[in-house]
């Protein structure tokens, strides 16, 4: 391996190459059982003697760091010194002090036995056959060595435009598309581009936590506006509001639609504030009983709407494909905001997207998943109502992933212990955070259908052992 060794500071030649090494495999950075260059090699790329080096890698060996194979040469010990390692320094730089008052992350874990958690797709439902043929067309093509458009595929931005358009009643064209890594690349741009620290920013309560955090991480003034039957109270909403964030096709976490007339009534407000209105619709593509009300960026006359959509449920989310259509006089500020964020997102992928939509495996695939998930909503409400009458009450909802079910429970303690016992399950206000309402939601996209009836019995005996 080509390894840099630097010969600056105190000590003769043989001190400052043995200290290097030993450094680079107290770090981590020669793991174990890495071979080292020959010392002729070494000797020869630091201009320095043959047995400079040689020297070094004996003291390195009669340490325990090295280890000699005769024949085959030298390697890190494939076990080092008891005591003998150490961790990169702490540092004295220090964050910003919005970040030291977020939570910390959680730690990613296994699968439980039971899955449960809400917004994870089936993959095994994904037509991965199909998606593979398309990727790997655009692999052996010959493509191109420039950096790309920050929009986004001019093929995707165009397919996008006319699958939303057609399904969803948006009003765009390829133009107005900014293809993103996910929803959450969206939201943080349109963050960077209209969020001053001090700025108000009005959400859904309970609400999407993970985008409550990042209005925070740009210093916005979070309000909570409540929730009811017919979605966002807009009457509640606090004056100098610049930016409110919505989720009116199916609501997050509960699920229930906004209401025509209340949809209505935010856009009046929105044109009547100046404030802008991000629209998150991450999952309605999965409909399985009524027609979904016109969403606000049809509706919207005055340019006041931004519509954020995603690919990661209907797809997977490790494609990180998601997209923005914001009102034109953002467009440029977006543009530039996304080349200075990353630039763009994977060439590859987002071609083989724009065929996925266009050559008809996208439309085929919605089709089966929503009869599928459609199905286990069906089962998991059924359930509800048979063994959890007294104890869980499900929330109405015809669309998305996952559903909701209010209790009395102190389902904080529930959630724990299930979780404990396999059955992957999130409380609301694990999911949003505080103020949330109590209860549980339950997730219905990664569990298997014949695990639902085991996972749920086994949530039961969780509220059965108090």
């Amino acid at each position: 391996m080509d390894f840099h060794v630097t010969l600056a500071g105190r000590g003769d030649l043989g001190t400052r190459i043995y200290r290097e090494l030993r450094d680079a495999i107290l770090d981590g950075r020669l793991r174990s059982g890495e071979r080292l260059p020959p010392t002729r090699e070494l000797a020869k790329r630091l201009s320095v003697s043959r047995n400079t080096v040689a020297v070094a890698y004996d003291r390195l060996t009669a340490d325990g760091f090295l280890a000699g194979r005769v024949g085959s040469g030298t390697y890190v010990s494939a076990e080092l010194p008891a005591g003998r390692t150490r961790q990169a320094p702490a540092g004295s730089a220090r964050p910003r002090e919005v970040w030291r008052t977020l939570p910390p992350l959680e730690p990613a874990g296994t699968d439980p036995e039971y899955d449960f958690r809400v917004g994870i797709p089936d993959a095994r439902l994904f037509p991965m056959q199909a998606w593979r043929r398309l990727l790997s067309a655009e692999l052996r093509g010959t493509g191109s060595a420039h950096y790309g458009d920050p929009a986004g595929h001019a093929g995707l931005r165009a397919a996008i435009a006319r699958h939303v358009g057609v399904s969803r009643s948006v009003r765009a064209d390829a133009g107005d598309v900014l293809v993103t890594q996910g929803a959450q690349q969206a939201l943080d741009l349109l963050c960077r581009v209209l969020v001053e620290p001090g700025d108000r920013v009005a959400m859904e309560e309970p609400g999407y936590r993970m985008a409550r955090l990042l209005f925070r991480s740009h210093g916005a003034e979070i309000v909570g506006v409540p929730v009811d039957g017919e979605g966002l109270q807009v009457s509640a909403l606090p004056p100098r509001t610049r930016l409110v964030y919505v989720t009116p096709s199916h609501q997050f976490p509960l699920g229930t639609p906004m209401s025509l007339a209340r949809r209505t009534a935010l856009l009046d407000w929105a044109e009547r504030t100046g404030a802008i209105v991000i629209e998150d619709d991450y999952d309605s593509e999965f409909r399985f009983s009524d027609r979904p009300l016109e969403p606000l960026q049809s509706l919207d006359r005055a340019g006041c709407v931004a519509y954020v959509g995603s690919f990661s449920k209907t797809l997977l989310p490790v494609l990180r494909l998601g997209f923005l259509v914001a009102p034109r006089s953002l467009r440029d500020a977006l543009l530039y905001a996304r080349q200075l964020a990353d630039w763009h997102g994977d060439h590859h992928a987002q071609a083989a997207l724009a065929r996925f939509l266009d050559e008809g495996p996208f439309a085929r695939h919605i089709r089966k998943a929503t009869r599928e998930y459609a199905a286990r909503h069906e089962h998991i409400t059924k359930l509800l109502h048979e063994e959890f009458a007294e104890l869980l009450t499900p929330v109405p909802s015809a669309a998305g992933l996952h559903l909701c079910a209010l209790s009395d429970v102190d389902v904080e303690l529930v959630a724990a212990r299930a979780n404990q016992a396999g059955v992957g399950v999130q409380s609301l206000a694990g999911l949003c955070g505080e103020p949330a309402p109590s209860g549980l939601a339950l997730g219905y996209g990664a569990v298997a259908p014949e695990k639902i009836e085991a996972g749920l019995a086994v949530l039961r005996r969780v509220f059965d052992e108090g």
